[in-house]
């Protein structure tokens, strides 16, 4: 074989589809040291079998990731290492006919090793520890043979040691694809279970498995967070779930709003909707938790944040989401946070807009027979009157005028619409009328 300039890989496999190495040499491999290694190589085949037990027990001794699977397994194993060398041997005698089959051998060893949770390194040495034993006994053999031919057997060492970096190479690649698709599929599987448990849809008999997965206890104290609009533009979760496409399997999205240091810990798991986003909160059942989470809770500008009501255990996550809805749909458009607990009149008015609009034009009707602009000073007295505790001086202050000119717009819509706001009564209905037309439209 002339010695000419070519990769150590091409020395003894010919044309690859594979891109040659960057550094490239003079191979020092010539016809007759090659005659030399097709001699030793042909004898390792035909002792397959016993160095197939050889590395088996090399394996065992040295590598004690591969411990677990030998004892699990050993005949598996044995047939792995026996399969291996017999195409990677075979690849030193005739390239063209092994080399493929080699090589997806190579990548199902990384992909099955990568789903067994064995580490990459040990699967690497294992391949390297394959090669050192073939290595030896390729001289072993031409030594025996005839002494004379080690240093023939000397020039085709880098291009041997060339071909087991090659499939250490297919072994590393083949192992890395197979872990992303793992993870892929891990927090494919952990979003499926999260929607599931905030729809409701999750079955009972999952519950345990959901809570190993998740990290969080099956029968813990939980409330959820539900948050749309902000700086991001509509539809926040969508730009969530962009974000994360272009970061790629396995990468998170910036959360759409910063949970106070400590609180409610690092298990918070967020999930994109089609209207909001939304995160588990694990609670540790002080008192007053959720309403000093609210306070903390760091909301940008025209950002709504919901929180709703504690709910117990996993399988009751669909309800606190509804509940976190409801909270949603309760805040200002201007942006804000509200926790349901506090807010449960104005929750009872969204959670059947029907009703409420049927009430706010029962109670509140007579008024849109008025001017605009007269109609919504009476609506603005009224609002300060029931803000300020039904204190007519401090809905006065409120509104820059004297508490006499406050009773006699209330007074004006007592006699507009038949009711008395002294009586408890009409005074709820006041109440949540007024609250309908804010929330839902109108006055």
């Amino acid at each position: 074989m002339p010695q000419v300039v070519r990769s150590r890989i091409g020395a003894l496999h010919g044309p690859s589809p594979i891109p040659p190495l960057p550094h490239r040499f003079r191979s020092l491999a010539d016809r007759e040291s090659v005659e030399v290694l097709h001699r030793a190589a042909r004898v390792l085949v035909a002792s397959l079998p016993a160095l197939t037990d050889r590395l088996v027990e090399a394996l065992y001794a040295q590598e004690p990731a591969y411990r677990a699977a030998i004892d699990s397994d050993r005949a598996g194993v044995w047939q792995e290492v026996h399969h291996s060398l017999r195409h990677n041997v075979g690849s030193l005698i005739q390239p063209r006919e092994f080399r493929e089959p080699a090589h997806r051998t190579s990548r199902w060893i990384g992909e099955v090793r990568a789903e067994q949770g064995v580490p990459l390194d040990a699967v690497l040495h294992a391949f390297r520890m394959g090669g050192a034993m073939v290595w030896q006994d390729l001289v072993d053999e031409t030594a025996r043979r005839d002494p004379d031919d080690i240093r023939l057997l000397v020039h085709v060492a880098a291009d041997v040691w060339n071909f087991v970096d090659e499939h250490c190479g297919v072994v590393a690649d083949a192992y890395r694809q197979a872990e992303r698709r793992q993870s892929w599929r891990r927090e494919n599987r952990q979003r499926l279970m999260v929607a599931a448990l905030l729809d409701g849809t999750a079955r009972i008999a999952d519950l345990a498995e959901a809570a190993e997965m998740l990290g969080l206890p099956e029968q813990g104290r939980y409330a959820v967070l539900a948050v749309a609009g902000g700086p991001r533009g509509p539809g926040s979760a969508a730009a969530s779930r962009a974000g994360a496409a272009q970061q790629g399997p396995g990468a998170a999205a910036r959360p759409p709003v910063e949970l106070p240091a400590g609180a409610p810990g690092a298990t918070v798991l967020w999930h994109p909707g089609p209207d909001a986003e939304f995160a588990i909160l694990p609670l540790a059942g002080s008192s007053g938790e959720l309403s000093a989470l609210a306070a903390a809770l760091d909301v940008p500008a025209g950002t709504r944040a919901g929180i709703g009501s504690a709910v117990e255990g996993l399988a009751a996550l669909g309800d606190a989401r509804r509940l976190a809805e409801t909270a949603l749909h309760t805040c200002p458009a201007s942006g804000g946070t509200v926790l349901l607990d506090e807010h449960l009149p104005d929750a009872l008015v969204v959670s059947s807009p029907a009703l409420a609009g049927a009430l706010a034009d029962r109670v509140l009707g007579p008024l849109d027979r008025l001017d605009p602009a007269d109609r919504d000073v009476i609506v603005e007295t009224l609002t300060a009157w029931l803000d300020a505790d039904g204190s007519a001086q401090r809905a006065g202050a409120r509104l820059y005028c004297h508490r006499n000119t406050v009773l006699n717009r209330l007074r004006r819509f007592e006699q507009l619409t038949g009711r008395c706001l002294t009586r408890p009564r009409d005074a709820v209905e006041v109440s949540l009328a007024l609250a309908a037309r804010r929330l839902l439209g109108g006055i």
